[in-house]
This record gives C-alpha cells, structure tokens and sequence, in this order.
C-alpha cells in the first residue's frame, strides 16, 4: 500500500521539556490512525509537525510525499486539520466563513460558493448556511470546522480532539461523520485521549507517553503481546462493587480484571475457568446476567500498555519517561516552515 504519512526519529524540544521524542511511524493511504495519550503526550506538537506549523529539532518525516519543512505549502494543501478549537468566525455566517476558507484556497468566487454549499449539505448544515455561528453549539461548530477542513478534498485528515466538549448527542453524530470520511478512502489521523471514538474508528493505533512512542501496530496485534489467555465480559447488570472486584482478582485462573459499565471486563486462563466463576458468583448472591468471550479492545489495549508504562516508572526505569510540558510552541518563537 501507498504510504501517506512516514517519520523517522522526528524530535521537538521546548524550553519546558522533550515534546515529542524519537517519533518513528508509518501511515498507509486510507487507514484510520489513532494517536492516544493523555494531555500533554505530544499528540498535537506531532499534528503540528506533520503540517509543518512547526520545525523538528531532529529527525524527518513526509506527508502525502512531501517533506514539511522544506515543502510545506504542497503538504497543507493536500492535508485538513480539524483543531480541538474550531476557530470559528462569529462574526460571519456558515457559508461565509466556508467561502473565506475556499477563496483563501484559490478557489474563485463561483466554485467557492458552490463547494462551500456541497459540504454544508453533506453535514446537515444548509438551514444554517445564512445563520451567524456566534449562537451555535460546540457540536454545530464543530461540523462547520469539518466542513472547511474538507472544502479542498484533502488526501489525509488531521483531526486533534474532534469530540471535546460535546455531549453524547454530539459526539455521536461527529464520530457517525468521520465514520463517512473514513469510508471514503482518505487517510485519517486522530489525535484524542477519548478511547471510545477511537476504538469504533481505527485501523491503527499509536500510543505516545510523555513524548515518546510506546506502543504501534493494529489492536488485535497488540493484544497478542500484552496480553495472556482470553478475554470476558461478566455482566452483572450494574458495575461489580469493589468487594466483588477484590475476590475476582484473587480467583485461580482470573489474569486481569478491570471494571466495566455493566460488570467488569477479564482475562481467564481458558474458557474451562468461566463455569465454576459463574457458579461461585450466584452462590455469593450475586445476579450474572451473562458472560461471554470478548476479543481485546483498543481500550483493552490502551490501559495494558498504561500499565506497562506506570510498572517501568515505578521500578524506576525513566528511559523515554521525560518531565511533563506543554505542546504549545513558545510564544513569538519563528516556528512556522517556509
């Protein structure tokens, strides 16, 4: 397959610490990554680097074949970036805060008029098209972000945190709308520490901790390393209170344990564990509902490389574990590639 986005060593410093270290990634034409981490993993400051907003230190990378540095302008006009901050102009209406994008992207007057309303339609936004954005809600906001990130058919997406702020209504329909991109072949980078958005939308995922890559590859891959035995879910039709959670930790044959919406989610030795488990736990008093095999999710995967990563730090291993810091360039810096 075609490679849409390859780093090698990329690296940046700020005064405050190592944003991102050692970044070496590859991203196939068409898949859905997701780069996962906790605020202030690097996430935004490697989008940024991507689209050459901001110089490396070190290392190199291409997007859509291009070098960011050196190439910047034929990187940003074959990438969108949808930022946390929609950066909405409220003092325009939908369209023409479109149209501003378009005419900015060479598009004349007639053709950015006409894009500008073909993507509006595409996210249910027509109605709003004369409206001023300045009343619109986080999610409305948001689709109209979307929309101008697309206005010149990027061949790979940037979308740093596309459902913060929104309730699940919201979150719902933007997940539903990347979902769609997705679905049209583009290349789709999601930088988020949501877990759930990611795991319905990624091919691949890439975990990055206090700047430094800890885990990459496709979820069911790694869940073959980080994890023994087969997963389950017991459903208790409330989340298992602590007492239950504690002798489930104890029982012979019960690997991991973590608590879930219904139950708690765990990794058994073999399926000849979970009869006697099911016995055990009615005769307790408890009401199980059901159990049954349940494949790792990202998720899953996630908080095992987490683990991983908490068990190294307090053992005292620090290497790639550096001092927390923003991903904010520093202000009045020349940050911005030629």
């Amino acid at each position: 397959m075609t490679t849409a986005i390859a780093t090698q060593e990329l690296t940046r410093s700020f005064p405050s610490g190592v944003a991102v270290d050692r970044l070496t990634i590859d991203v196939s034409a068409g898949e859905v990554l997701a780069l996962l981490g906790p605020n202030g993993a690097g996430k935004t400051t490697t989008v940024r680097l991507l689209n050459g907003v901001l110089r490396p230190d070190a290392g190199r990378s291409r997007v859509a074949g291009f070098d960011p540095v050196t190439e910047g302008d034929a990187v940003r006009s074959r990438t969108g970036v949808l930022t946390e901050n929609a950066g909405i102009d409220d003092r325009l209406t939908t369209l023409e805060n479109l149209e501003i994008t378009a005419r900015l992207r060479g598009f004349n007057p007639i053709d950015a008029r006409k894009r500008s309303m073909e993507l509006l339609e595409r996210f249910g936004m027509t109605e709003r098209a004369d409206d001023l954005t300045q009343g619109f809600s986080t999610g409305q906001r948001k689709r109209v972000a979307l929309a101008r990130a697309l206005l010149h058919d990027p061949e790979v997406l940037f979308l740093d945190e596309p459902t913060s702020g929104l309730d699940p209504a919201g979150t719902r329909d933007v997940v539903a709308l990347i979902q769609e991109l997705a679905g049209d072949g583009r290349t789709i980078v999601l930088a988020t520490h949501f877990l759930g958005e990611a795991g319905r939308l990624a091919d691949r995922m890439a975990v990055l901790h206090r700047g430094r890559l800890q885990a990459f590859g496709r979820p069911s891959d790694l869940a073959d390393t980080y994890f023994q035995g087969i997963g389950a879910f017991l459903d208790l039709g409330a989340p298992a209170d602590p007492t239950t959670m504690a002798w489930l930790e104890q029982r012979s044959g019960v690997l991991a344990t973590r608590l879930a919406d219904d139950g708690a989610t765990l990794r058994v030795a073999g399926r000849d564990v979970l009869p006697g488990l099911v016995s055990d736990l009615v005769a307790r008093g408890l009401p199980v509902y059901g159990i049954e095999s349940r494949a790792p999710s990202l998720e899953d995967v996630y908080f095992a490389v987490e683990a991983q990563i908490l068990e190294a730090e307090g053992n005292g291993i620090t290497d790639g574990f550096l001092a927390r810091r923003d991903d904010e360039a520093v202000p009045g810096s020349s940050e911005v590639a030629p």
